[in-house]
């Protein structure tokens, strides 16, 4: 078993920055990739970026290349998500989840554990 617990959502203004982080515990962080999914009203629960265990590949979903940034730290037990630039259409319920599945998958089918979300609102 591998717990969860995101933090660092809340509310901001267009145009800024918000950092939110997951913090794992149980079974060795390290062996997981990571992602980080997000949930609007209405919408399907897509990715929004995804890091292989060692850090050596990432994704991102196109509508937030060149804003976010992913980042692990294996000694902390712990992965980030770096958010520039926000747009009120990033606003969701934040997610990060962890899958033993190789490649990294993009669909929410192949992670193993969740966290319980954290909001995101980003005003216009």
């Amino acid at each position: 078993q591998v717990q969860l617990v995101e933090s660092g959502g809340g509310l901001v203004q267009a145009g800024g920055s918000l950092s939110v982080s997951c913090a794992a515990s149980g079974r060795t962080f390290s062996a997981y990739a990571m992602g980080w999914f997000r949930q609007a009203p209405g919408k399907e629960r897509e990715a929004v970026a995804t890091i292989s265990r060692n850090s050596g590949s990432t994704y991102y979903a196109d509508s937030v290349k060149g804003r976010f940034t992913i980042s692990r730290d294996n000694a902390k037990n712990t992965v980030y998500l770096q958010m520039n630039s926000l747009k009120p259409e990033d606003t969701a319920v934040y997610y990060c989840a962890a899958s033993s599945y190789l490649p990294i998958p993009t669909r929410t089918m192949y992670y193993d554990y969740w966290g319980q979300g954290t909001q995101v609102t980003v005003s216009s």
